[in-house]
């Protein structure tokens, strides 16, 4: 018997249906957990993609510097190298031991610290040797001594060393000056170092200058840039003052030098007064006092009193020789008359200035600030080296100092009696603290009252170094010698490390090579490939991933 409350085939049907829309509907949310794990896999890949490319990247520039590095290091470029240069000047002579390096790109490598730039001076200089040239050569001895301690002895042979000697040795008559060189040519060929008998010379005062100032602007960081930010230098030697600064002027072919360093070309102004250092500026000024005051009667000639306003008050000369002009001391004037200090700041001044000025009326050119030499409009700022260093370091006044503080300590240091200063400075020699009077006096004469520089004028700093580079005319040298034929732009990198090191070049190949692998691999991975289909079920359009 059928069951009245059976159902028909067609709700039997209908039955099916919705269990299967049971089962199927609670997945539903499954599949968009699904899209939410493929997306979040994704974007993990992407992520350990990026830190491996990065961390390959890394270690690729890092293998590239180490090889710049490596090649650098084993390049005979960089092997060390040593340059000396002995320096002849009138009071004594100074060796100077270079070492220095080349870099990868051929390019030298300078430290004048403690370790790039020893230097030892013996006394006296080359020129006191005019009486007998021949002993010359072995004042050089200990200087050599000093060099061979410092350069080991595999670079001996290989290290250039020049002997150049200054104004001292171009006081003298050149048969003088030859023998003198000719004597250390024969300690300088024995002495194990390169040298060629060529490399000892006198070099001319403008080529001192030149250099002195190449060793300024090198310090100051100026050389190799704008010529109008560079930096003037006047040195006060002992037989010799030079004056060299880059001047926008035309000048006269004799003082113009034409200097290229990189990209820039200096026109400088460079020239040497000999006879105006200030040893012997100080003989030739009391060689002037004493003739001023001679008296040519026998009678008087013991009792002549000679004035000297450029010793401090008290100091006592007696009677004293000098080495005067030819004729002074001929027939019955065999006697000098007794010189009186009466430390007088102003009058040692006009004296210093008149001595300066002396030959003035032979000038030949538009001015003339420094006897008949031609000086043009001084521009920029300067640095004054050596003696004047030296006497504004005695007074204890700043780099900086202008020359009223100077003259102001000039003044007071004359004006003090001689037994005072003994006592304050008992460690000087008393020839040198008695000369401290006419140097400071003789400092304002050619600075203010020859060349024209105001007393409160802040351009020019009294000073022999600047931080642990000195300002010597021979490290000057020594930078022109070594970078003279160089002309390495920074644009030609890549062609210098192909040309000094195969293996950096590899290395950067190998760089270039990671970068357009990493391009590509973020371009293919940068999102998953996805396609739109349409869901009969939900009735609308989802987005699924296809695998590639």
């Amino acid at each position: 018997m059928r069951r009245l409350n059976a159902p028909t085939p067609a709700v039997q049907t209908r039955q099916k249906m919705d269990s299967l829309k049971l089962q199927f509907r609670p997945n539903a949310p499954r599949s968009n957990n699904f899209f939410s794990r493929i997306s979040s896999t994704s974007m993990k890949r992407t992520r350990h993609l990026s830190v491996f490319v990065a961390v390959v990247l890394a270690a690729a520039v890092f293998c590239f510097l180490f090889n710049i590095v490596r090649g650098s290091l084993n390049s005979p470029f960089s092997k060390r190298k040593f340059s000396i240069i002995i320096d002849g000047g009138s009071t004594g002579t100074r060796i100077h031991v270079f070492r220095f390096s080349i870099n990868e790109k051929g390019m030298p490598l300078f430290s004048f610290g403690k370790d790039g730039l020893v230097s030892m001076r013996v006394n006296p200089g080359l020129s006191s040797f005019s009486a007998n040239p021949k002993d010359a050569g072995n004042s050089l001895l200990g200087l050599l001594d000093f060099a061979k301690q410092r350069v080991p002895k595999d670079y001996w042979e290989e290290s250039e060393i020049r002997l150049m000697a200054t104004a001292g040795l171009r006081r003298l008559d050149l048969d003088v000056q030859e023998r003198i060189l000719d004597s250390c040519r024969k300690i300088l060929r024995r002495s194990g170092f390169k040298f060629q008998d060529d490399w000892a010379s006198v070099i001319t005062g403008s080529d001192e200058g030149i250099y002195a100032w190449v060793a300024a602007n090198y310090a100051l960081g100026s050389l190799g840039g704008d010529p109008q930010k560079t930096t003037g230098i006047i040195e006060l030697g002992g037989a010799s003052a030079q004056v060299t600064f880059a001047s926008s002027e035309t000048l006269p072919p004799e003082f113009s030098h034409t200097l290229k360093f990189g990209k820039f070309t200096y026109n400088l102004y460079s020239h040497s007064l000999l006879h105006f250092g200030q040893n012997v500026a100080y003989e030739s000024l009391q060689e002037s006092l004493i003739s001023k005051n001679w008296k040519l009667s026998a009678e008087s000639v013991q009792e002549a009193i000679s004035i000297d306003p450029c010793s401090p008050k008290g100091y006592s000369y007696g009677l004293q020789s000098w080495s005067l002009a030819p004729g002074m001391l001929d027939g019955k004037n065999k006697f000098l008359p007794t010189r009186h200090a009466s430390g007088n700041f102003s009058e040692c001044r006009s004296a210093a200035f008149m001595l300066l000025q002396k030959g003035k009326e032979k000038c030949s050119y538009r001015h003339c600030y420094i006897g008949s030499t031609f000086i043009p409009r001084l521009q920029g700022k300067f640095l004054a080296t050596e003696n004047f260093f030296y006497t504004s370091k005695f007074f204890g006044l700043a780099p900086t100092a202008s020359l009223s503080d100077l003259m102001l300590a000039g003044q007071q240091f004359c004006e003090d009696d001689w037994s005072n200063l003994k006592k304050k400075y008992g460690a000087l020699a008393e020839n040198d603290l008695q000369r401290y009077c006419f140097s400071s006096a003789y400092i304002v004469a050619l600075l203010h009252d020859s060349l024209g520089i105001s007393l409160d004028d802040k351009r020019i700093g009294f000073t022999n170094q600047v931080g642990d580079i000195p300002l010597d005319w021979a490290l000057g040298t020594f930078i022109l010698q070594n970078t003279a034929n160089l002309d390495v732009e920074l644009s030609d990198w890549i062609a210098t490390i192909a040309r000094d090191d195969s293996s950096a070049l590899i290395s950067l190949f190998f760089v270039l090579s990671i970068l357009i692998f990493t391009a590509w691999s973020l371009s293919r991975w940068r999102k998953p490939q996805l396609k739109t289909i349409y869901d009969l079920e939900k009735g609308r359009y989802i987005v699924m991933r296809v695998n590639r």
